[in-house]
Protein backbone atom coordinates (compact mmCIF):
# COMPACT_ATOMS: atom_id res chain seq x y z
CA UNK A 1 0.00 0.00 0.00
CA UNK A 2 1.68 3.39 -1.30
CA UNK A 3 2.23 5.98 2.07
CA UNK A 4 -0.12 9.02 1.65
CA UNK A 5 2.35 11.94 0.96
CA UNK A 6 1.85 15.06 3.66
CA UNK A 7 0.46 17.30 0.89
CA UNK A 8 -2.46 15.01 0.47
CA UNK A 9 -3.01 14.39 4.13
CA UNK A 10 -3.54 17.61 4.31
CA UNK A 11 -5.81 18.13 1.22
CA UNK A 12 -8.04 15.79 3.25
CA UNK A 13 -8.88 18.17 5.84
CA UNK A 14 -9.53 20.56 3.05
CA UNK A 15 -12.72 18.70 1.84
CA UNK A 16 -14.52 20.58 -1.15
CA UNK A 17 -11.95 23.45 -0.55
CA UNK A 18 -9.12 21.50 -2.12
CA UNK A 19 -9.50 22.72 -5.40
CA UNK A 20 -8.59 26.67 -4.54
CA UNK A 21 -5.25 24.93 -3.24
CA UNK A 22 -4.77 24.23 -6.76
CA UNK A 23 -6.55 27.06 -8.03
CA UNK A 24 -4.26 29.22 -6.02
CA UNK A 25 -1.55 27.30 -7.43
CA UNK A 26 -2.45 28.12 -11.25
CA UNK A 27 -3.00 32.09 -10.35
CA UNK A 28 0.56 32.24 -8.67
CA UNK A 29 2.07 30.80 -12.46
CA UNK A 30 -0.09 33.37 -14.02
CA UNK A 31 0.72 36.33 -11.70
CA UNK A 32 4.17 35.58 -11.78
CA UNK A 33 4.21 35.47 -15.62
CA UNK A 34 2.62 39.03 -15.87
CA UNK A 35 5.14 40.80 -13.64
CA UNK A 36 7.04 39.98 -16.46
CA UNK A 37 5.76 41.33 -19.21
CA UNK A 38 6.57 44.74 -17.82
CA UNK A 39 10.19 44.15 -18.33
CA UNK A 40 9.68 43.61 -21.95
CA UNK A 41 7.66 46.89 -22.75
CA UNK A 42 10.69 48.82 -20.80
CA UNK A 43 13.03 47.27 -23.08
CA UNK A 44 10.98 48.22 -26.31
CA UNK A 45 11.29 51.78 -24.67
CA UNK A 46 15.45 52.10 -24.56
CA UNK A 47 15.24 50.27 -27.98
CA UNK A 48 13.33 52.66 -29.57
CA UNK A 49 14.59 55.26 -27.84
CA UNK A 50 18.45 53.95 -28.42
CA UNK A 51 17.33 53.64 -31.87
CA UNK A 52 15.91 56.96 -32.80
CA UNK A 53 18.44 58.92 -30.66
CA UNK A 54 19.27 62.01 -30.96
CA UNK A 55 15.84 62.79 -32.41
CA UNK A 56 13.77 60.90 -29.34
CA UNK A 57 10.61 63.35 -30.99
CA UNK A 58 10.38 60.19 -33.31
CA UNK A 59 9.69 57.89 -30.30
CA UNK A 60 6.22 57.77 -30.81
CA UNK A 61 5.22 54.60 -29.13
CA UNK A 62 7.17 55.19 -25.47
CA UNK A 63 3.73 56.44 -23.88
CA UNK A 64 1.95 53.45 -24.88
CA UNK A 65 4.75 50.75 -23.43
CA UNK A 66 4.85 52.92 -20.16
CA UNK A 67 1.12 52.63 -19.59
CA UNK A 68 1.08 48.89 -20.74
CA UNK A 69 3.91 48.13 -18.50
CA UNK A 70 2.16 49.25 -15.51
CA UNK A 71 -1.41 47.94 -16.55
CA UNK A 72 0.66 44.31 -16.69
CA UNK A 73 2.45 45.18 -12.97
CA UNK A 74 -1.37 45.92 -11.54
CA UNK A 75 -3.15 43.13 -13.55
CA UNK A 76 -0.20 40.84 -11.95
CA UNK A 77 -0.58 41.87 -8.60
CA UNK A 78 -4.94 41.59 -8.54
CA UNK A 79 -3.93 37.80 -9.61
CA UNK A 80 -1.75 37.65 -6.92
CA UNK A 81 -4.23 38.65 -4.40
CA UNK A 82 -6.72 36.29 -6.03
CA UNK A 83 -4.41 33.54 -5.39
CA UNK A 84 -3.24 34.16 -1.88
CA UNK A 85 -7.82 34.62 -1.40
CA UNK A 86 -7.99 31.12 -2.64
CA UNK A 87 -5.17 29.48 -0.68
CA UNK A 88 -6.25 31.49 2.49
CA UNK A 89 -9.40 29.76 2.31
CA UNK A 90 -8.30 26.59 1.97
CA UNK A 91 -5.42 26.46 4.36
CA UNK A 92 -7.63 28.35 7.05
CA UNK A 93 -10.12 25.21 6.51
CA UNK A 94 -7.48 22.95 7.31
CA UNK A 95 -6.22 24.10 10.16
CA UNK A 96 -9.67 24.15 11.62
CA UNK A 97 -10.26 20.75 10.88
CA UNK A 98 -6.93 19.70 11.81
CA UNK A 99 -7.74 21.03 15.55
CA UNK A 100 -10.66 19.69 15.96
CA UNK A 101 -9.82 16.17 14.91
CA UNK A 102 -6.85 17.13 17.78
CA UNK A 103 -9.09 17.94 20.27
CA UNK A 104 -11.31 15.04 20.05
CA UNK A 105 -8.00 12.62 19.97
CA UNK A 106 -6.66 14.51 23.21
CA UNK A 107 -10.36 14.34 24.94
CA UNK A 108 -10.49 10.78 24.47
CA UNK A 109 -6.96 10.03 26.11
CA UNK A 110 -6.04 9.11 29.35
CA UNK A 111 -5.44 12.28 32.18
CA UNK A 112 -2.01 10.93 32.98
CA UNK A 113 -0.74 11.40 29.07
CA UNK A 114 -1.16 15.20 29.59
CA UNK A 115 1.10 15.12 32.67
CA UNK A 116 3.55 13.23 30.29
CA UNK A 117 3.55 15.34 27.90
CA UNK A 118 3.01 18.69 29.93
CA UNK A 119 -0.01 21.01 29.20
CA UNK A 120 2.62 23.42 27.41
CA UNK A 121 3.66 20.98 24.74
CA UNK A 122 0.44 20.13 23.89
CA UNK A 123 -0.72 23.45 23.24
CA UNK A 124 2.23 23.87 21.33
CA UNK A 125 0.77 20.88 19.17
CA UNK A 126 -2.23 22.10 18.93
CA UNK A 127 -1.89 25.76 18.14
CA UNK A 128 1.32 26.52 16.65
CA UNK A 129 1.72 22.83 14.55
CA UNK A 130 -1.70 23.62 12.69
CA UNK A 131 -0.76 27.04 12.35
CA UNK A 132 2.04 26.14 10.51
CA UNK A 133 0.03 24.14 7.80
CA UNK A 134 -1.72 27.77 7.13
CA UNK A 135 1.95 29.29 6.56
CA UNK A 136 2.29 26.49 4.33
CA UNK A 137 -0.78 25.95 2.41
CA UNK A 138 -1.43 29.81 2.00
CA UNK A 139 1.46 30.96 1.48
CA UNK A 140 5.05 28.57 1.01
CA UNK A 141 3.00 26.33 -1.88
CA UNK A 142 1.79 29.12 -3.94
CA UNK A 143 4.61 31.21 -3.83
CA UNK A 144 6.47 28.07 -4.39
CA UNK A 145 4.43 27.86 -7.76
CA UNK A 146 5.36 31.57 -8.73
CA UNK A 147 8.91 30.93 -7.48
CA UNK A 148 9.40 28.00 -10.17
CA UNK A 149 7.34 29.59 -12.91
CA UNK A 150 9.71 33.12 -12.57
CA UNK A 151 13.26 31.82 -13.67
CA UNK A 152 11.83 30.15 -16.80
CA UNK A 153 9.68 33.26 -18.01
CA UNK A 154 12.89 35.12 -17.10
CA UNK A 155 14.96 32.96 -18.34
CA UNK A 156 13.44 33.09 -22.26
CA UNK A 157 13.12 36.95 -21.59
CA UNK A 158 17.27 36.88 -20.93
CA UNK A 159 17.62 34.64 -24.46
CA UNK A 160 15.73 36.80 -25.91
CA UNK A 161 17.30 40.25 -24.81
CA UNK A 162 20.75 38.77 -25.65
CA UNK A 163 21.92 35.26 -25.42
CA UNK A 164 25.16 36.25 -24.40
CA UNK A 165 24.38 38.52 -21.45
CA UNK A 166 21.75 36.20 -20.80
CA UNK A 167 24.31 33.07 -20.26
CA UNK A 168 26.22 35.50 -18.22
CA UNK A 169 23.95 36.28 -15.55
CA UNK A 170 23.36 32.85 -14.90
CA UNK A 171 26.48 32.44 -13.40
CA UNK A 172 26.13 34.16 -10.11
CA UNK A 173 22.58 32.34 -9.80
CA UNK A 174 24.29 29.15 -10.32
CA UNK A 175 26.79 30.04 -7.57
CA UNK A 176 24.30 31.42 -5.03
CA UNK A 177 22.61 28.15 -5.52
CA UNK A 178 25.30 26.30 -4.79
CA UNK A 179 25.96 27.73 -1.91
CA UNK A 180 22.47 27.73 -0.61
CA UNK A 181 22.47 23.97 -0.86
CA UNK A 182 25.62 23.89 1.41
CA UNK A 183 23.16 25.37 3.89
CA UNK A 184 20.60 23.27 3.33
CA UNK A 185 22.21 20.40 3.43
CA UNK A 186 22.22 16.88 5.93
CA UNK A 187 24.59 18.93 8.15
CA UNK A 188 22.22 21.66 8.62
CA UNK A 189 18.74 19.73 8.58
CA UNK A 190 19.81 17.93 11.61
CA UNK A 191 21.13 21.19 13.38
CA UNK A 192 17.63 22.81 12.39
CA UNK A 193 15.88 19.94 14.25
CA UNK A 194 17.96 20.11 17.17
CA UNK A 195 17.35 24.10 17.15
CA UNK A 196 13.66 23.38 16.95
CA UNK A 197 13.57 20.87 19.47
CA UNK A 198 14.99 23.28 22.14
CA UNK A 199 12.94 25.97 21.16
CA UNK A 200 10.18 23.08 21.45
CA UNK A 201 11.34 22.30 25.42
CA UNK A 202 11.90 25.84 26.32
CA UNK A 203 8.46 27.01 25.12
CA UNK A 204 7.33 24.26 27.09
CA UNK A 205 8.68 24.48 30.52
CA UNK A 206 8.21 28.27 30.28
CA UNK A 207 4.81 27.56 30.53
CA UNK A 208 5.04 24.67 33.25
CA UNK A 209 7.17 27.81 35.02
CA UNK A 210 3.97 30.01 34.61
CA UNK A 211 1.51 27.58 36.19
CA UNK A 212 4.15 26.89 38.95
CA UNK A 213 4.26 30.60 40.01
CA UNK A 214 1.47 30.04 42.30
CA UNK A 215 3.39 27.22 44.44
CA UNK A 216 6.30 29.58 44.66
CA UNK A 217 4.49 32.32 46.06
CA UNK A 218 2.72 29.93 48.44
CA UNK A 219 5.68 28.04 49.97
CA UNK A 220 8.31 30.73 49.35
CA UNK A 221 10.36 28.71 46.84
CA UNK A 222 12.89 30.16 45.37
CA UNK A 223 13.63 30.79 41.24
CA UNK A 224 16.07 27.88 41.04
CA UNK A 225 13.07 25.51 42.20
CA UNK A 226 12.83 25.87 38.41
CA UNK A 227 16.27 24.52 37.16
CA UNK A 228 14.62 23.11 34.16
CA UNK A 229 13.36 26.14 32.89
CA UNK A 230 16.76 27.43 33.38
CA UNK A 231 17.83 24.42 31.53
CA UNK A 232 15.65 24.81 28.63
CA UNK A 233 16.84 28.53 28.23
CA UNK A 234 20.30 27.61 28.29
CA UNK A 235 20.27 24.69 25.53
CA UNK A 236 17.96 27.24 23.17
CA UNK A 237 20.86 29.65 23.63
CA UNK A 238 23.47 27.16 22.76
CA UNK A 239 22.12 25.76 20.04
CA UNK A 240 20.92 29.10 18.20
CA UNK A 241 24.43 30.44 18.46
CA UNK A 242 25.82 27.45 16.94
CA UNK A 243 23.41 27.47 14.23
CA UNK A 244 23.96 31.09 13.73
CA UNK A 245 28.13 30.82 13.54
CA UNK A 246 27.22 27.75 11.32
CA UNK A 247 25.50 30.11 8.93
CA UNK A 248 27.55 32.96 8.97
CA UNK A 249 30.38 32.70 6.66
CA UNK A 250 28.03 30.58 3.52
CA UNK A 251 25.14 33.43 3.68
CA UNK A 252 28.13 36.37 3.36
CA UNK A 253 28.95 34.37 -0.18
CA UNK A 254 25.32 33.34 -0.89
CA UNK A 255 24.87 37.45 -0.66
CA UNK A 256 27.77 38.81 -2.34
CA UNK A 257 27.04 36.30 -5.27
CA UNK A 258 23.56 37.33 -5.75
CA UNK A 259 24.36 41.06 -5.70
CA UNK A 260 26.99 40.54 -7.75
CA UNK A 261 25.07 40.04 -10.75
CA UNK A 262 25.65 43.32 -11.93
CA UNK A 263 29.24 42.95 -12.06
CA UNK A 264 29.46 39.92 -14.37
CA UNK A 265 26.84 42.02 -16.77
CA UNK A 266 29.06 45.30 -16.74
CA UNK A 267 32.21 43.20 -17.66
CA UNK A 268 30.58 41.35 -19.63
CA UNK A 269 28.68 44.24 -21.88
CA UNK A 270 32.37 46.31 -21.50
CA UNK A 271 33.62 42.80 -23.51
CA UNK A 272 31.11 42.79 -26.13
CA UNK A 273 31.15 46.48 -27.07
CA UNK A 274 34.92 46.07 -27.55
CA UNK A 275 34.28 43.17 -29.66
CA UNK A 276 31.24 44.81 -31.35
Amino acid sequence: MNKQSNLSRLMGYAGAHKILTYLSWILSVISALLALVPFWYIWRMIHDILEVSPDFSQAENITGYGWSAVFFAVLSTAVYIAALLCSHLSAFRVASNIRKELMRHITALPAGVTEKYGSGNLRRIVNTSSAATENYLAHRLPDKAGAIATPIGLLFLLLFFDWRLGLLSLVPVILGFLIMLKMTGDGMEQKMKEYQNALSNMSNEAVEYVRGIPVVKTFGQTIFSFKRFKAAIDNYETWVIAYTKALRLPMMFYTTAVNGVFAFLIAGGSCLQETA
